[in-house]
């Protein structure tokens, strides 16, 4: 059976689509209409071995923050979507990824509890038209809606394109571990849920 989500979110604000598939191969197709954000969730995508397509229609002439915290949001409904009772998954994923002069940190718990520790200080600004501040709405809203905990950590870096591009692929890793299936048939929690 296929680990897949598929969600659809329509406000006044935004109209997303998202299929998100966790037994891919990287592949993508991904038009937010923000060039760098289009940039991160690609590389989500690759290095968590996620298949996505994902489109994103949103009111960008007021700024990028409704399209950026509204597929967090849409994206973290189709993971947790496709994790259903999260049988026999790995639960706990950790990665560190570097870009040049930035090294960053993911752990993830598909623990069915939201939590977001995000511990990266990068100088305020823009990369292409992506506002830096927007990284952490995005995952709040991704940890959220998917039921995960999730800690955040830049641990060196300053140009800003390499840091954020580094915590989107650190989450990566530390996703495809947290979503990889054990062998187990087990939900892995002394509960009994992970829901």
């Amino acid at each position: 059976m296929k680990r897949m989500g598929r969600i659809e979110r329509k406000t006044s604000e935004t109209d997303i689509q998202v299929e998100l598939l966790l037994d891919g191969q990287g592949k993508s197709a991904v038009k937010t209409g923000i060039g760098f954000f289009d940039h991160l969730l690609t590389a989500l995508s690759k290095h968590a071995r996620f298949d996505l397509q994902l489109q994103a229609k949103g009111d960008l002439n007021v700024d990028a923050h409704h399209t950026v915290e509204d597929v967090g949001i849409a994206l973290g409904q189709a993971l947790d979507a496709a994790l259903g009772d999260r049988r026999g998954i790995q639960r706990f994923g950790t990665g560190y990824c570097p870009l040049d002069e930035a090294l960053a940190r993911a752990v993830v718990d598909i623990s069915g509890r939201n939590y977001l520790a995000y511990r990266a200080p990068i100088a305020d600004g823009l990369v292409g038209m992506f506002p830096v501040e927007l990284m952490e709405e995005f995952l709040r809203a991704l940890s959220s809606n998917a039921k995960i905990t999730l800690h955040i950590d830049l641990l060196f870096g300053s140009n800003r394109h390499h840091c954020l591009e580094a915590v989107a692929k650190s989450l990566a890793v530390a996703l495809r571990q947290a979503v990889q299936l054990s062998g187990e048939t087990d939900i892995p929690s002394t509960k009994g849920t992970l829901r």
